[in-house]
């Protein structure tokens, strides 16, 4: 038989895939959920040894001859003396050495092997632990007292060593031996656990005098806040209330400059309210605000507005939670004296409070943080606390001259040849006018036209003069506007009217003819609209039609075209609308008027063909007015003139360039206009003319 062709030759006939079926694979956890009932390696090893084979088990060995014994504990002894002969500073051998001598009742040995292990190492406190802790266990009192003393002695600063022997003390009975032990322990200066253990220990024997004594000491030798603090407490508990308060007096004397300070202060105040001594707290809580630093004073001040809350009336809780926020604010401006943003806060803060030494303070705080450049984004903000400086004199205050005085020491402090505002001119200049004080208005207007002439100074001091009526001042204030800003259509604009609301027709023309002169104009399309409005309203035709064509010189806009247009049909909706006169006259009008319409449509739609051909929409727009215009005249209208020249729609597609290269094709609308396909198509005849010609010579050739 052959082997098939898809066979592995190492596996005979069978196919790799058949292969891979029969071999074993490693199996797969598919659930990796934690088991219901969870088995520890303990556990494992404690059931693997129960469930132990008796023949495999070690065999049990039973003494019952003296001679045995001694062989065995020969035997052991040299394994435990060769075990710390190899390895001498191993601990846990010693103590299972000294541990197995002491199960067989050697005591000599067994106090013989704790001591070779205190000459390996006597620095370390769990061989005398477990030394000493083996003569307890056996009754060796007093040797294992000398094992005590002698381990304090090489060991002064381990605690554990002290707790241990005062407990073996305590436990005999021996209470002024461990009063004697906590003494010699005292003299080392342990931490403050050590301390509060010997506290303990006098107060389970009732020895309040004693615990009173060791108070003393405790706090001279940790003289720390939370020392102070127990002490007090202590006194409190014992109901000795003058001494807890003699206690928290002694604390702020010696420790009223810690770090700490205020967890003392917040648990002196506490003790008074317990007391119900509400006043005595809220005396010490101002006197921490005052005395400590503003960074860590948070918790005092939730201390004392939740005592405020509970104890005091609206006004206290209200000056509790400003002071609260007066302290914030005075941490944030100290960090960063030029956030203007929080000087507001803090100023609103003052204000809501009321106390006007305080507000002008914070003010005056405030303004003296003078931006650092002289540029004009660095003083937008600055500038609003003396507006506001300005405006709580004048309306809160009610102080006229400090508001004056404000608005003067601001205009000082600007630098008028960099940048100024406007906004603190036009506020000097409306407080002096609300004061009646008319002459210093104007000097403060004409200081800043001279300074630093601004638009909206302008504007203002106009509209003050033209409300007194004073319209040759308004005349002077309009000359110098123009004079400093020529180009300034607005201002020609308002001239204009100026002189038109006082009936001055040609004053108003010479200022429309003076403004429409000049080279440089920001939105000329606005004058020349108030120019022709003007016109048009005093009835002057001509010259309107004159100033549309005067216009066309200058630029050749759609929207001009259309406007002209539309002034000139207006006339025939003027001759629709009256009845008194000839009708034959009128239509004669009318049809003249019609003319003049179609003329300048002509014009415009020459324009756009011959010197603007790529406007291609502003002549369709064009034509669409044309139509619309054609169809408004009614029965003298001729809409197939225009329909005529109407263009078709093209979609076109072109190439989008990037600066990467090609990237794909757009849509866009195109206009075919009739006399333009005509050309195109006397072009293509004569480009088949010419390869006609061509061609003939060459064959003729």
């Amino acid at each position: 038989m052959l082997p098939r062709q898809d066979a592995d030759p190492t596996l005979g006939f069978l196919t790799r895939k058949d292969a891979d079926v029969m071999l074993p694979r490693p199996t797969r956890v598919k659930n990796k959920t934690p088991a219901p009932v969870q088995i520890t390696a303990e556990q494992i090893l404690r059931e693997a040894r129960e469930r132990q084979e008796a023949e495999i088990r070690p065999p049990k060995q039973k003494i019952t001859d003296p001679i045995e014994l001694a062989d065995y504990r020969l035997r052991k002894r040299k394994e435990f003396e060769d075990q710390i002969r190899r390895v001498r500073g191993n601990v846990s051998d010693w103590n299972k050495y000294a541990q197995w001598e002491e199960s067989h009742k050697d005591f000599e040995r067994a106090r013989s092997v704790w001591e070779r292990a205190l000459e390996v190492d006597h620095r370390n406190p769990t061989l005398w632990s477990n030394y000493a802790e083996a003569e307890m266990k056996n009754k060796f009192i007093n040797h294992a007292r000398n094992v005590w003393d002698r381990a304090v002695t090489l060991l002064p600063r381990v605690d554990k060593i002290w707790y241990k022997y005062i407990h073996m003390e305590e436990i005999i009975g021996n209470v002024a031996g461990a009063r004697q032990i906590y003494e010699r322990w005292m003299n080392w200066m342990p931490d403050q656990q050590g301390w509060l253990s010997f506290i303990k220990f006098e107060l389970r024997y009732n020895e309040v005098e004693r615990a009173r004594a060791i108070f003393e000491r405790f706090v001279q030798c940790h003289p720390k806040v939370g020392a102070w603090i127990r002490y007090a407490k202590f006194e409190m508990k014992n109901g000795e209330a003058a001494r807890a308060r003699n206690v928290y007096e002694r604390a702020v004397e010696i420790m009223g400059d810690d770090e700490e300070a205020e967890q003392l202060f917040v648990a002196f105040a506490e003790f008074e309210e317990r007391c119900k001594e509400t006043d005595r707290a809220r005396r010490i809580y101002k006197f921490a605000l005052d005395h400590i630093p503003k960074e860590r004073v948070e918790d005092l001040y939730k201390k004392f507005v939740g005592l405020e809350k509970q104890h005091g009336d609206r006004q206290g809780i209200e000056d509790a939670i400003v002071g609260k926020r007066r302290f914030q604010y005075e941490d944030e401006v100290r960090k960063n004296p030029l956030n203007y943003d929080s000087w507001f806060d803090y100023i609103r803060l003052e204000e809501s409070a009321g106390n006007k030494d305080r507000i002008r303070e914070v003010y005056e705080r405030a303004i003296a943080n003078v931006p650092p450049v002289p540029e004009k984004r660095y003083w937008q903000r600055y500038i609003y606390l003396w507006i506001n400086y300005a405006l709580y004199e004048e309306l809160d205050a009610g102080d006229m001259e400090r508001a004056r005085d404000v608005y003067r020491e601001c205009l000082q402090l600007i630098p008028h040849k960099k940048f100024s505002f406007a906004k603190i001119w036009l506020l000097a200049a409306g407080f002096e006018i609300r004061q009646l004080n008319l002459e210093s208005a104007r000097k403060i207007l004409g200081t800043a036209i001279g300074k630093s002439p601004k638009h909206k100074i302008f504007k203002k001091y106009i509209e003050i003069e033209l409300n007194l009526g004073n319209f040759d001042r308004c005349r002077k204030l309009y000359e110098k506007y123009l004079h400093w800003s020529p180009e300034n259509c607005y201002a020609w604009t308002k001239y204009a009217e100026l002189e038109k609301s006082l009936c001055e027709t040609e004053r108003t023309r010479a200022v429309f003819e003076l403004a429409i002169a000049q080279p440089a104009l920001d939105m000329p399309e606005l004058l020349w609209k108030a120019y022709i409005d003007f016109e048009l309203s005093e009835g002057e035709f001509e010259r309107t039609r004159e100033l549309y064509e005067r216009l066309l010189d200058r630029t050749k806009h759609l929207k001009v075209w259309i406007s002209y247009a539309k002034f000139e049909a207006s006339a025939i909706v003027e001759a629709m609308c009256s009845e008194d006169q000839d009708q034959d006259y009128l239509r004669e009008q009318m049809k003249q008027c019609v003319q003049r319409v179609r003329k300048i449509f002509e014009r415009a739609f020459n324009y756009f063909r011959t010197s603007a051909p790529e406007l291609k929409e502003e002549r369709c727009l064009l034509l669409e007015e044309m139509l619309n215009v054609e169809a408004s005249f009614g029965d003298l209208g001729d809409v197939s003139l225009v329909q005529s020249k109407l263009p078709k729609k093209l979609k076109k597609r072109r190439p989008i360039v990037t600066e990467d290269g090609p990237a794909g094709y757009e849509e866009y609308i195109d206009y075919s206009f009739p006399e333009e396909a005509h050309t195109q198509n006397i072009k293509i005849l004569e480009a088949a003319y010419m390869w006609k010609k061509q061609k003939v010579s060459s064959d003729d050739d």
